[in-house]
């Protein structure tokens, strides 16, 4: 049997230190080992702010639990972008202008077929989201255009 025995070291000073101080700043949370007067003395200089300050709750971490429901959206998105060409990584985030222009496509099918929509990304160019934005709002409006006329089709629009 194996016996471990943990000092702590004062972060000031390099002597004894009695105790951990959890404290936060601007959203990081900081440890520092401590004597007693020492963590006293910060107690004390926090005094004034601690009292006029509010109790926060401690913020979520990134993410959260995915839902079955998320999950499987993010797999038909990841799996529309491919058949059109865009490179989407096979796991983490999905662009915003391909969640965007998927959204468009599949509350519209006909648009979905639309060659401006389907222009593959490549070469690790970045699309600003103000011009994918305008390209998309290009794209519905040819589409409503097209429900009027005769013979033309969102498919044919280039």
């Amino acid at each position: 049997m194996r016996k471990v025995e943990v000092q702590l070291e004062d972060d000031l000073t390099g002597g004894p230190a009695d105790e951990t101080v959890r404290f936060g700043v601007d959203g990081t949370t900081y440890e520092l080992d401590l004597s007693t007067k020492h963590a006293s003395d910060l107690r004390h200089k926090l005094a004034p702010f601690v009292e006029r300050a509010r109790a926060a709750r401690p913020r979520r971490g990134h993410g959260g639990v995915r839902t079955a429901a998320s999950r499987e959206r993010s797999r038909q998105i990841r799996a529309w972008a491919e058949e059109r060409g865009f490179e989407v990584a096979e796991h983490g985030r999905l662009p915003a202008d391909v969640i965007r222009q998927y959204e468009l496509a599949v509350s519209d099918p006909r648009m979905a077929a639309a060659k401006a929509d389907t222009k593959p990304r490549r070469g690790g160019r970045r699309s600003s989201a103000r011009s994918s934005a305008r390209q998309a709002r290009a794209l519905a409006a040819a589409c409503r255009a097209a429900r009027g006329v005769p013979g033309l089709s969102a498919a044919s629009i280039a």
